[in-house]
């Protein structure tokens, strides 16, 4: 088995030219065939007529001897003398002729000499016993022929006909024949090697624009109109691919710069917090104190890194144990009212209206998603304004990312949740689309929000990890909207 053809180790130009040879040799050969078959019926069938119109001829030159004769026995005697004379349309073809008695008494033959050329053991009344006016073959010293026996009263006559001529002109024509095909395959084999070759050549462009890959060049681009059609959708897909490639290395890339970045921050200030309590001996209090300000960034900090892990959770769908059904009714009505305690402040209300029905997912992880954009909400809207949420049943015609891949959701029913806020300050929407991003902090000034910039990815996240989506618009610069669609049980 070590030395079967491995399709895998054979270039797939080579692979194409060997079943194209394969091909233009099988069609080759029945080509051939057709041919020779058709030349040798076409001799056959003038072999078969000449010898029909001479059976036809001899007979009828008997017939008329029989009639001019008045004696039977010379009228058989004339008979097979005076058939020589009536066969000039069949020295035309070189017809051979031997006359014989029922007794397989030879009588006459045309010409004489043929007679001598018979084998020892020739039997006329014998053939014509086998064939009966049926045409075949025979060999005579050392040729072939086409015969046919006719009876005549007590006369049998054989007619032959040579047909080694045929046999010569179907051998030449066949050697021909085989050198016209053979030079006609390595001219097709050649055209279909040079032309997969050059419909090949494209993909050297592909294969060299992906050996240049490397992080500083994740911009390559293949030019789409200088590719043949048939390798167009390849080099659509292949700049797609490398569309997301760039944006998620940047986005790893930012995600790497930021978490460094965040990390850095608490580490440090441990690090200098711990260093100065060192630096002499201390009351007990100041430790008592300072102990509460490194367990605030250490607070802190295990909220970052279980954020992270909660992104990371996410990122890979949710397993069948955590699907269920959850009651949306239920967990809105907890979750405004552990809220409404903390907007009490700044005189912030709430207005939930709509039909908040039972969705597909995981509880925990759907009240996290609202948590957030509760407590976003909150620290976004203006003092003394008033969020609402509403809850609306749609049906869906797409796949809720709106790819084709997730076309199953077609006309699936969806709950769609919609939070909005007044804000303080106007917001651009290009600006909301930037909370999306992870570490992103819209206000940076503001003590009042002391979160670590993942909380609307986390929304994202889980929203995808359901299968749903999330948007964010921006109404009249001062209202701020966050749209959620949940696939409906």
């Amino acid at each position: 088995m070590k030395h079967r053809l491995d399709n895998r180790r054979l270039p797939l130009l080579w692979r194409t030219v060997f079943l194209l040879t394969v091909f233009v040799i099988i069609s080759q050969v029945i080509i051939y065939a057709w041919v020779q078959r058709s030349v040798s019926g076409h001799f056959e069938q003038m072999d078969s007529e000449i010898l029909t119109h001479a059976a036809f001829n001899l007979r009828r030159s008997i017939n008329n001897v029989d009639a001019q004769t008045k004696s039977a026995a010379a009228s058989k005697s004339q008979s097979l003398t005076g058939t020589n004379h009536l066969h000039s349309s069949q020295r035309d073809y070189d017809l051979k002729t031997v006359i014989a008695n029922k007794n397989g008494a030879l009588l006459s033959s045309d010409p004489t000499s043929f007679a001598n050329d018979l084998p020892s053991d020739f039997s006329l009344p014998q053939l014509w016993q086998v064939y009966r006016d049926q045409q075949f073959t025979v060999e005579i010293k050392n040729r072939n022929y086409r015969a046919i026996i006719i009876e005549h009263q007590e006369l049998l006559a054989l007619i032959a006909l040579p047909i080694d001529v045929h046999h010569h002109y179907l051998m030449h024509f066949n050697r021909q024949l085989s050198m016209i095909l053979f030079a006609i395959t390595l001219l097709l084999v050649s055209v279909a090697a040079f032309s997969v070759y050059w419909g090949f050549a494209p993909l050297a462009t592909i294969v060299q624009k992906m050996k240049r890959i490397n992080p500083e060049r994740l911009d390559e681009r293949i030019t789409v109109s200088d590719m043949p059609l048939e390798l167009r959708s390849l080099a659509q897909s292949y700049n797609s691919m490398m569309v997301k490639l760039e944006s998620n290395f940047e986005s790893l890339s930012r995600f790497s710069d930021n978490i460094a970045h965040e990390l850095r921050t608490p580490i440090a200030t441990l690090s200098t917090q711990t260093q100065v309590m060192l630096n002499k001996p201390r009351d007990g209090n100041e430790y008592i104190e300072q102990l509460h300000h490194q367990h605030d960034t250490l607070e802190q900090l295990s909220a970052m890194i279980n954020n992270m892990l909660l992104l990371a959770k996410t990122q890979k769908g949710l397993s069948e144990s955590q699907i269920g059904n959850v009651n949306t009714e239920r967990l809105m009505t907890k979750l405004v009212d552990y809220y409404e305690m903390l907007a009490e402040d700044r005189e912030i209300t709430f207005e939930k209206s709509g039909e908040f029905v039972t969705v597909v997912g995981d509880e925990g992880l759907l009240q996290r998603l609202f948590a957030n954009l509760l407590s976003n909400a909150i620290y976004y809207a203006a003092s003394a304004s008033t969020i609402t949420v509403s809850a609306t049943i749609i049906t869906s015609g797409i796949g809720l990312d709106g790819s084709k891949e997730e076309a199953l959701a077609a006309k699936q029913r969806l709950l769609k949740i919609v939070l909005t806020n007044r804000l303080d300050k106007p917001l651009e929407q290009s600006e909301a689309e930037k909370l999306f991003e992870r570490f992103y902090r819209h206000d940076k000034t503001s003590s009042q929000h002391l979160g670590t910039g993942l909380g609307l990815s986390i929304v994202r996240a889980i929203a995808h990890a359901h299968k749903g989506k999330v948007n964010i618009a921006i109404k009249d610069e001062y209202y701020f909207e966050v749209t959620v669609e949940l696939l409906m049980v």
